[in-house]
């Protein structure tokens, strides 16, 4: 809407077009997710994961069949976060032979897991076996209990 085809051309009015016609355009960029977050978002429904506790340790295990350990990615983000990420990628067709169909998925995958705070990030392993992923993150030893200090009581 322009104000000036009102008869509205005083410098305030000319600023209010400008703060409205910004207002259009940003609405475009923030009204969807981000490309970055959508993609993330589709990586991380699309792996699904188990979580084990045991007495000593917490495991994370995701099927990974086809996967290279090479294409694989474990990392700690902000000292409590694991982040399991990579590619599966698409066989390339060979001459004369293509798909009919093809159902299994290909392309990025991610998962990302909030770590309990008795975790210890110093200590964590990954081993790919017949398609299968496990990440395990020790526990940390439970702090001793404190013995209670005893005050000597004195004379005066």
């Amino acid at each position: 809407m322009d104000l000036r085809i009102m008869a509205f051309d005083s410098p305030l009015f000319s600023v209010l077009q400008h703060l409205h016609d910004a207002g259009d355009d940003s609405d475009k960029s923030v009204s969807g997710p981000s490309r970055t977050y959508a993609r993330d978002a589709k990586a991380m429904a699309a792996t699904p994961a188990d979580v084990k506790e045991s007495p000593n340790s917490y495991a994370f295990i995701v099927d990974m069949p086809g996967v290279k350990s090479g294409d694989i990615k474990v990392q700690v983000e902000d000292d409590n976060v694991v982040v399991i990420s990579g590619e599966r990628k698409r066989e390339e067709e060979k001459e004369g032979a293509k798909y009919v169909r093809m159902e299994r998925r290909v392309g990025k995958f991610m998962r990302k897991f909030a770590l309990p705070e008795n975790a210890n990030t110093d200590k964590i392993s990954a081993v790919c076996q017949d398609g299968v992923l496990t990440v395990t993150v020790e526990k940390l030893p439970p702090p001793e209990p404190k013995k209670p200090k005893t005050i000597e009581v004195k004379i005066a």
